[in-house]
C-alpha cells in the first residue's frame, strides 16, 4: 500500500495552487484526478467553462506564490460592464476608480499553467485516477486507475478535498454523524458561444469590458480573450418562460432567440447555431456544507462553498482560501492539522456564506437591474459619495472585488448602504435633482446606521 503524506483531490485550479503552497513548505504532496492531462495534444476547451475574472484577492494569492507575471500573459483588463441594449447601443459602467479593473483570463489555459508549476515544485500530480472511496476511519483513498483498470488504496495523513462541487471527499463525509449539507440548483442554465476575432484579427468588440446584454429572466455576457476572441455565456431559464433552453429546439429557434434579444452580438457570431448544439447546457448549483473537517481531511473551494459565478468570486475566494489556510499553517506548523484546519473552517465559513449570498443576489443586478436607468443613477451617486468620502463609503463591488475586506464585514455594509440608498432614491424626483443632494447627510446616515 502507498503511503502519502499529504493527497489533494482534484488537480483544477484551487487543488493546483494549494499543491504548490504546501509542497513550498516541504511537505510530500500527491494529486489525483479524474480527468486525463488536457496538456497533452492539441488543446481544447470542453464547451462548459464561463471565463474566470481574476480581481485583488485572487493576485494576492498568486503573488504569494511567485506566480503574478506568469499569469498576467493570460489576463486581458475589464475596467467596467459594457451594457447593451436591445437597440444596439451600449453603456460603460465603470467597475471602480483609477483603472481598477478585473482580468479575463481562460479556465483552461490558466489551469494547465498551475499544473505545470505544480509539478515544477515537485508536486506528484496523477491524471485518470478516479477516487472510487474514500475510507475516513483509516484516513485511505481508494481509486482506479481509468488507463489499466488496476485498483489502488493510498493511505494519507492528510487529505483535501478541493474536487468540486461533486466532491468524492464531501460524500464521504456525508456519512458521518451531524454533517450539515444544502444544494441549491438555480432555474437558470447556461451554455458556452464564442465571437471570433473579425477577419482582420481583430477584436469585434471593445476588448477592456465584460459586455454584458441584459434582458429581465435571461441574458448573455462576452468576455475578452488574448486571441482576439471572446467566450460568451448564455443564461436562460432550463424551462417555464417563453425564452428558456426547452423552447429552443433547432437553427430557427436559435436565431430567433438571437435576433430578437442580441441582435449586435448575432451579427458578430458566425458559428453560433453549430456551437450552440455542439456545446452542453450546464447547470448552476450553490452548496453549503458544515463542517468542513474530520480530523485531518478538510474541503475545499467549490467542495465546500460552490457558488453561482454572478459576482465573479468563485476563483477568488478558493484562491483567497488557499492564502489564509498557508497563513495558519504558518503559524501552528505542519504538526497539527486537526487545530490547523478547525481555525481554517472558522475563520473562512462566515465569510464564504456571505459571498455565496452575495452571487446569488448579483444574479438579478445583472440580468435585468444594470438596464435601469435609475440603477445606473444610483451607481453615479454611490460613485460621488466614495470620491468625495473615499474612507466612509466604499461601494460593495469595490469592498468585494479591489478590497482584503472579509466578505462577511463587505456583505454587512453593504446591506447598511443599500438601506440609506433605497432611501435616497425613494424621492420622486431624483432623477433631475441628483446633482444637488446633500452628500454629506448622507454619510452621517451612515455614520448613525453604523453606530446602532
Amino acid at each position: 500500500m502507498k503511503k502519502n503524506q499529504i493527497s489533494i483531490l482534484g488537480s483544477g485550479l484551487i487543488g493546483s495552487l494549494l499543491s504548490i503552497y504546501l509542497k513550498r513548505r516541504g511537505l510530500d504532496v500527491s494529486i489525483y484526478e479524474k480527468r486525463a492531462d488536457n496538456r497533452k495534444g492539441p488543446y481544447r476547451e470542453e464547451g462548459r467553462s464561463i471565463n474566470m475574472a481574476l480581481s485583488d484577492r485572487g493576485w494576492r494569492a498568486l503573488e504569494k506564490a511567485g506566480l503574478t507575471e506568469k499569469v498576467k500573459p493570460l489576463t486581458i483588463p475589464m475596467y467596467g460592464r459594457m451594457v447593451h441594449d436591445e437597440h444596439g447601443k451600449t453603456n460603460f459602467l465603470p467597475y471602480g476608480k483609477d483603472n481598477q479593473a478585473i482580468y479575463s483570463i481562460s479556465r483552461g489555459k490558466f489551469n494547465q499553467l498551475l499544473v505545470d508549476e505544480a509539478e515544477t515544485a515537485g508536486v506528484k500530480v496523477n491524471f485518470e485516477s478516479k477516487i472510487e472511496d474514500v475510507d475516513l476511519k483509516n484516513f485511505q483513498i481508494e481509486l482506479t486507475s481509468l488507463q489499466s483498470g488496476e485498483k489502488e488504496t493510498i493511505a494519507s495523513e492528510v487529505i483535501i478535498g478541493s474536487d468540486g462541487a461533486y466532491s468524492s471527499l464531501r460524500n464521504a463525509m456525508l456519512k458521518q454523524m451531524r454533517f450539515d449539507y444544502r444544494q441549491k440548483y438555480i432555474s437558470h442554465g447556461y451554455k458556452e458561444l464564442s465571437i471570433p476575432a473579425t477577419a482582420a484579427g481583430e477584436f469585434a468588440m471593445d476588448p477592456n469590458a465584460l459586455h454584458i446584454w441584459p434582458r429581465g429572466n435571461f441574458m448573455l455576457i462576452a468576455l475578452p480573450n488574448p486571441d482576439k476572441s471572446f467566450t460568451c455565456t448564455l443564461f436562460l431559464p432550463f424551462e417555464g418562460d417563453r425564452v428558456c433552453f426547452e423552447n429552443i429546439n433547432d437553427e430557427r429557434d436559435v436565431v430567433g432567440v438571437f435576433k430578437t434579444y442580441f441582435d449586435d452580438a448575432y451579427e458578430l457570431m458566425p458559428n453560433l447555431t453549430q456551437e450552440f448544439f455542439a456545446n452542453p447546457t450546464s447547470s448552476l448549483i450553490n452548496i453549503e456544507c458544515f463542517p468542513w473537517m474530520l480530523k485531518s481531511a478538510l474541503l475545499i473551494g467549490d467542495a465546500c462553498h460552490a457558488m453561482v459565478p454572478f459576482y465573479g468570486q468563485g476563483m477568488n475566494c478558493g484562491f483567497e482560501d488557499c492564502f489564509i489556510l498557508d497563513e495558519i499553517i504558518e503559524k501552528y506548523g505542519t504538526n497539527a492539522w486537526e487545530l490547523v484546519f478547525a481555525k481554517f473552517q472558522k475563520v473562512r465559513k462566515p465569510n464564504t456564506d456571505a459571498i455565496c449570498q452575495l452571487a446569488m443576489e448579483n444574479f438579478e443586478e445583472m440580468k435585468s437591474d444594470v438596464a435601469d436607468p435609475k440603477f445606473i443613477l444610483r451607481k453615479k451617486i454611490e460613485a460621488k459619495l466614495h470620491q468625495l468620502y473615499p474612507k466612509e463609503w466604499i461601494p460593495l463591488y469595490t469592498m468585494v472585488t479591489f478590497s482584503r475586506m472579509p466578505y462577511a464585514e463587505a456583505y454587512y455594509q453593504g446591506k447598511l448602504q443599500q438601506k440609506i440608498m433605497d432611501r435616497v432614491m425613494a424621492d420622486p424626483l431624483i432623477t433631475q435633482n441628483w446633482d444637488k443632494l446633500d452628500y454629506e447627510d448622507i454619510i452621517n446616515q451612515m455614520d448613525k446606521a453604523r453606530a446602532v
